[in-house]
């Protein structure tokens, strides 16, 4: 890859890793810094790794340095915010969006974001194999069980709203 192809990848890819990474993260400013560091990183390999992989090396390294994120941050998770997202099912009717996202955060993390590379950014299951460092039947098992649960958590909101 040379300078020009890099430039190209940053107008391509960067909207799509912040995507992915602020919808999991709910912090602009930290999905900010996770994509700009992923970038250099490809910045830094830029001899190393393939135009035609670039968009995987990207996803793959915004995605690990996520992880580390929530992991360094949870153990300081206030108590209140444990208590929200116990309580998160409300009685008045929040919008479609706003439910599908309480359904989703719901979820345990791993399946979050295999849902959210599949469904949100088109990845198919080898690609997100690849990003989260899983093999293709244990995504494939985990998607399945996300949409099952997304079901089952929507049903069940549809009773009370």
């Amino acid at each position: 890859m040379n300078p020009k192809e890099y430039n190209e990848c940053v107008k391509a890819y960067s909207d799509a890793v912040f995507r992915f990474i602020v919808s999991n993260l709910k912090d602009y400013e930290t999905a900010r810094d996770i994509v700009q560091s992923a970038f250099e990183v490809l910045w830094r390999k830029i001899d190393q790794v393939d135009l035609q992989k670039a968009k995987s090396f990207l996803f793959t390294v915004a995605y690990r340095d996520m992880i580390d994120h929530i992991r360094k941050n949870k153990r300081f998770e206030p108590i209140t915010e444990v208590n929200d997202h116990l309580g998160m099912v409300s009685n008045t009717y929040t919008g479609a969006s706003e439910s599908l996202q309480a359904c989703l955060s719901t979820l345990p993390e791993i399946q979050q974001h295999v849902l959210m590379l599949r469904d949100y950014e088109g990845y198919d299951y080898k690609e997100i194999g690849v990003i989260t460092g899983l093999n293709e039947s244990q995504v494939k098992v985990y998607i399945f069980r996300a949409r099952t649960a997304l079901k089952s958590l929507i049903g069940k909101k549809e009773v009370i709203l």
